[in-house]
């Protein structure tokens, strides 16, 4: 049985939300400008979000600078592991030639992108769709507020210490360089929604597409991942950190298709996917253990052993209970989740999974075995 998100705990308290990066480069844009219409700054800024409401954000800083006016904000993520949480978004702001409109630029801190497949051209600044619209808005308003008709302005986002955060992010593998991305379509961060995980996968998919990767693999875990990439020696982009997001992962490919994708994985997560789970969270899908004990007896184990599995606490314990039919049992799991899969996503893609155990040593895979693995398609290989 699924275990209850946090939420929905009797007396835990309710996460709180915070704001993008977007919605605080907005509002730090929206004073910047303000200090350099009106030569005040305002002590809080509002800013339209894009699914409506406002949202109200106190300023770190604003104040005129050479060429124009600068303004700060403190990235408040709420309760959201966010990597930005309390980093300094800086806007400045500097008056255009007329007819210009807004022009945007990266400052410190924040990335260039350099692949295609992303919703900005290689070469521009890494200042999303969402955020920018969020921006001209904001200085729309201030614009209107003090009696101005259009807009031409110079806009550069930084974030100090940005290109240190964005190591711990996938813009590298996306193709975005120097540092962070400005992000947000709703301008709120949801605690725990996963949806920057989420919008990872699908501009991972786009990137690898639009750079000619025929070939991509999702892993579950950093193990299986490197293991993975080793045994086909592909690039970074064309992993997909896909972690337990399975089924995301199989609809977003089925409607952007690439010729072949490998799922990769231990054999705990793919013993779930073998038996119809498309989530592999721990919290929201169990190993169904009497089943797999079924499984151990179609692959020919003994009586005990299928008995003994069938009360294990575990996936790697029935592994363990059988270890002369282990090869077997994780080939049949191979193949039951690569037919789990490959219905997901119909006959265009041509699915194959391999199974890692928790060093990194190939367990199964479906298909022919690569070259150098012995006759049960085993290879040591190293996670680092």
């Amino acid at each position: 049985m699924a275990v209850d998100d946090d939420a929905a705990v009797p007396g835990r308290r309710a996460l709180r939300s915070g704001w993008t990066t977007g919605t605080c480069a907005a509002a730090a844009a929206a004073a910047a400008f303000q200090v350099l219409l009106t030569g005040r700054a305002p002590a809080c800024v509002a800013v339209r979000l894009p699914r409506g409401g406002e949202a109200r954000l106190p300023l770190a800083r604003a104040e005129r600078c050479a060429g124009g006016a600068v303004a700060a904000v403190i990235k408040d993520a709420g309760d959201d592991p966010d990597v930005t949480h309390g980093a300094e978004i800086v806007v400045t702001v500097a008056v255009a030639p007329a007819g210009t409109g807004v022009v945007f630029r990266a400052g410190e801190g924040v990335g260039t992108v350099t692949r295609p497949g992303l919703p900005l051209e290689p070469g521009e600044p890494a200042i999303n769709p969402g955020p920018r619209a969020m921006i001209r808005d904001a200085l729309a308003g201030v614009a209107a507020a003090a009696g101005c008709q259009n807009v031409d302005a110079v806009v550069t986002v930084a974030v100090p210490g940005g290109e240190a955060l964005a190591a711990k992010t996938l813009n590298g593998r996306l193709g975005v360089v120097g540092g962070l991305s400005i992000l947000g379509t709703t301008g709120v961060v949801v605690p725990f929604s996963c949806a920057a995980w989420i919008h990872s996968i699908h501009r991972g998919i786009d990137v690898a597409r639009a750079t000619g990767h025929r070939h991509l693999i999702g892993a579950t875990g950093s193990t299986s991942e490197a293991a993975a990439q080793k045994l086909f020696g592909l690039p970074d982009v064309a992993l997909i950190d896909m972690g337990d997001f399975v089924g995301g992962t199989l609809k977003y490919l089925r409607r952007h298709a690439v010729p072949r994708f490998t799922i990769a994985g231990g054999f705990g997560k793919l013993v779930k996917l073998a038996q119809g789970e498309l989530f592999l969270h721990s919290a929201k899908s169990k190993v169904d253990i009497p089943r797999l004990a079924e499984w151990l007896a179609a692959v020919g184990a003994p009586a005990e052993q299928v008995a003994a599995a069938k009360t294990a606490a575990s996936a790697a314990e029935v592994l363990r209970t059988s270890a002369a039919m282990s090869a077997a049992l994780a080939n049949l799991v191979a193949h039951r989740a690569a037919a789990v899969a490959q219905a997901q996503v119909g006959d265009e893609i041509a699915i194959d999974v391999v199974v890692f155990d928790r060093q990194g040593r190939l367990l199964a895979q479906t298909g022919e075995p690569p070259d150098g693995c012995d006759a049960g398609g085993r290879q040591p290989i190293s996670p680092n």
